[in-house]
């Protein structure tokens, strides 16, 4: 099982990629994976209940194969997310498969994961949960998990309204452990700008829909490459969470995104997702996506969208370190 240090050391640039519900699949994450990112989907995505095991199995034994193939090849961990919230009536049965089958790193989301911690850290995984505020960042914290993703404005899906300049100032205020950070990123230089901010590891998801692996309609990969930031509509209408989606998947349901009803916790339900999740039209026809999508203008491989980040984040790398080695200053001076 890899340690934080382990999990840093593993990776060919510092980004996980976020798990996207409906979306990502086994043939994706091992594909990240393989390509040397951390690749992750959402336990939920596996249906019926008794389909995750499975997942797990072909996930195992498509990496392990590929080690075995190419022992020189960076092969990442991946990571599944549990949806710790109460009206997830698969969550128990979910983290007894993620137990028995050594998860090396689960992903915590919508409660505070103190259970889910004690559990995976009984086999040695580590637990990165998801946060929007400092206030759920403590309760993380408390939860003794091994990081914190720090979902910013702009983020795609389930997003938090902070600046992630306000919300990482604050969480690396009190707290020095492992930081991922999401919103809008979706490029190799703003992986940089990331740690140089004070995260550790940036997360992406929006980037990895317009990708061949994705379960995702060609529409919609389409329209995240037709499309840019002013499209983004951020409503709680859908999940009775606030999250981003594209405005025209919106219109095209037949809904105003400028005359959306808002909607409380109490309408989230993850009790259906399975069988019954065709007929819910919020999943079907609404699109997630994140602000960052004007910076992606084609439809790739996972593997060819990991190689473009690695190329982007070494060569930001290279002009930043070309800029000091030469003098030339990175602030005014005062």
């Amino acid at each position: 099982m890899p340690t934080v240090e382990d999990l840093k050391a593993s990776l060919r640039v510092p980004v996980v990629a976020a798990p996207m519900f409906i979306v990502s699949n086994p043939r994706m994450v091992a594909e990240q994976c393989k390509a040397g990112i951390v690749g992750a989907f959402p336990s939920l995505n596996a249906r019926p209940a008794e389909a995750f095991p499975q997942w797990l199995e072909t996930l195992e034994a498509e990496l392990a194969g590929y080690r075995d193939r190419y022992p020189e090849a960076t092969v990442a961990p991946y990571a599944v997310n549990l949806i710790v919230h109460h009206t997830n009536n698969r969550l128990a049965q979910d983290l007894e498969a993620c137990v028995r089958y050594r998860v090396p790193v689960v992903i915590t989301s919508l409660r505070e994961p103190s259970e889910v911690v004690e559990a995976v850290h009984g086999y040695g995984g580590l637990v990165i949960h998801d946060v929007t505020t400092l206030r759920h960042a403590r309760k993380a914290i408390a939860a003794g998990v091994d990081g914190l993703i720090l979902v910013c404005a702009g983020a795609g899906g389930h997003a938090g309204a902070l600046s992630p300049f306000a919300l990482l100032q604050e969480v690396r205020a009190e707290y020095d452990g492992l930081v991922l950070l999401a919103g809008a990123i979706t490029h190799g230089e703003q992986v940089l700008a990331a740690q140089v901010m004070g995260a550790d590891l940036a997360y992406i998801g929006t980037r990895f829909i317009a990708t061949e692996e994705a379960n995702a309609a060609a529409a919609y990969k389409q329209m995240l490459v037709e499309h840019a930031a002013a499209d983004i509509v951020y409503t709680s209408t859908f999940t009775g969470v606030p999250g981003n989606y594209l405005g025209p998947s919106i219109i095209a349901a037949g809904l105003d995104p400028a005359a959306l009803p808002g909607a409380g916790k109490e309408a989230m339900n993850f009790a259906d997702a399975g069988e019954g999740l065709k007929d819910r039209k919020a999943w079907r026809d609404i699109w997630s996506a994140g602000q960052g999508i004007g910076g992606i203008d084609r439809v790739s491989p996972v593997a060819e969208s990991v190689a473009a980040l690695v190329a982007e984040y070494d060569a930001a790398c290279r002009q930043w370190a070309a800029r000091l080695q030469a003098g030339v200053p990175v602030r005014a001076a005062g």
